[in-house]
């Protein structure tokens, strides 16, 4: 499949969070948006084609999950993750981030510790703190420029009570793809201290050549209390449509997520969301396909400039995600002055590594899913500006 990537979409003025909030997150509408972890891509042509079908009928009612919805999820996970997941395992949710919520709620009450591992998507620490329970952070050492989980600490976290983990895998911010000996691991620690570990894979199907991406859900056994979130929202570029999958082969855990959405009567009943995860699942492969291929041009080309050009920076390749987290600690700025000198002086509007916790001070995280030459734009105003500084 030919697809244009590089393609100009103007996505101003479509209440986008990521052009249209420019002004309120960096006070200043001129930057460069490579910040919220959302493409500037066209969807498919499936996506579009199955929500203008569903569009043409007038009525937009009340909508059941369909049977075809489940068995996309199904011949998903075995065609491409080589998991074979069972209908009933699968539980509908209004998004990867309520999930987190529920969760927390659903494996832990008021006081007890929940295991973060940072840096990591920042909702995993409100997750935790908003539902009034002890965050245990975990945090992942840099071992010979690559991030490594500290096991030994994770088993004292687990040791000193706490009963849940929060796992990102694929990890955003750091691109990591936990390799199976690692994941075992964790299942081991899991067992000896009953922990139940939420796993969130929403980055599973943005993996690099090379590397191999393992759903720990996969490798678990009965008994094993593993709650795993997934949805085509990263991969296929409909985030904004919100709908998600847990799978969870546990019944007591699966009836424990259920009561908590149904405490809260929350539900995700949109038929739109439906239509397009179903399409994405379905028809998308080859699309996504292309899309890789596309964001590991653009991250090698990237990483080639940076290790050329921006010696002040440092960058890991990412195995996985359109996520590059960028090393600034050498231009000796504090976080305030670095996210200063991106927005004020380079134009650029990324996120700071500090919203991501312990080990995120000095860094950037960058969003390369759009076109190429922004991303060069962006690298070569970094690089100007480096050198008018000094």
């Amino acid at each position: 499949m030919t697809v244009d990537f590089d393609q100009y979409i103007n996505r101003e003025q479509t209440s986008c969070v990521k052009f249209d909030g420019r002004q309120q997150y960096f006070g200043t509408s001129d930057v460069l948006p490579l910040w919220v972890a959302d493409m500037d891509f066209a969807v498919p042509e499936c996506v579009t084609h199955a929500l203008q079908t569903r569009i043409n009928h007038p009525v937009f009612g009340y909508t059941l999950y369909p049977e075809s919805l489940y068995q996309a999820v199904v011949d998903w996970f075995v065609r491409r993750h080589k998991w074979k997941i069972e209908r009933e395992w699968i539980v509908f949710a209004p998004g990867v981030v309520p999930s987190l919520f529920a969760a927390v709620q659903a494996f832990t009450k008021e006081g007890e510790g929940v295991i973060v591992q940072s840096p990591v998507y920042f909702p995993f620490f409100s997750a935790v703190t908003t539902n009034h329970r002890t965050l245990f952070n975990n945090p992942l050492r840099e071992v010979n420029g690559r991030y490594e989980i500290d096991f030994e600490h994770l088993e004292d976290c687990a040791k000193q009570g706490a009963s849940l983990l929060l796992l990102c895998t694929p990890h955003n911010p750091v691109g990591r793809v936990w390799r199976e000996d690692e994941l075992l691991r964790l299942l081991d620690i899991s067992r000896r201290y009953n922990l139940t570990i939420l796993s969130d894979d929403i980055h599973c199907d943005l993996v690099y050549s090379g590397v191999t991406h393992t759903m720990l859900g996969r490798l678990s056994q009965p008994g094993d209390k593993i709650v795993t979130t997934v949805a085509p929202n990263k991969s296929f570029n409909i985030p904004g449509l919100g709908l998600s999958a847990l799978i969870i082969p546990n019944l007591a855990e699966r009836n424990a997520m259920k009561q908590v959405f149904e405490r809260l009567h929350v539900g995700n009943y949109n038929p739109l969301s439906m239509v397009a995860f179903e399409a994405a699942y379905r028809d998308g492969d080859e699309w996504l396909d292309a899309l890789m291929i596309y964001l590991e041009q653009t991250r090698d080309i990237a990483a080639d400039f940076i290790a050329r050009e921006l010696p002040q920076i440092k960058l890991i390749k990412p195995e996985a995600t359109y996520l590059l987290w960028l090393d600034c600690r050498a231009l000796g700025l504090n976080d305030s002055a670095l996210r200063d000198f991106f927005v004020k002086d380079c134009k650029l509007g990324m996120n700071p590594g500090s919203v991501f916790g312990e080990g995120g001070s000095g860094f950037m995280r960058m969003n390369i899913g759009c076109r190429r030459s922004v991303i060069m734009e962006a690298l070569v105003s970094i690089k100007e500006n480096i050198i008018h500084q000094s």
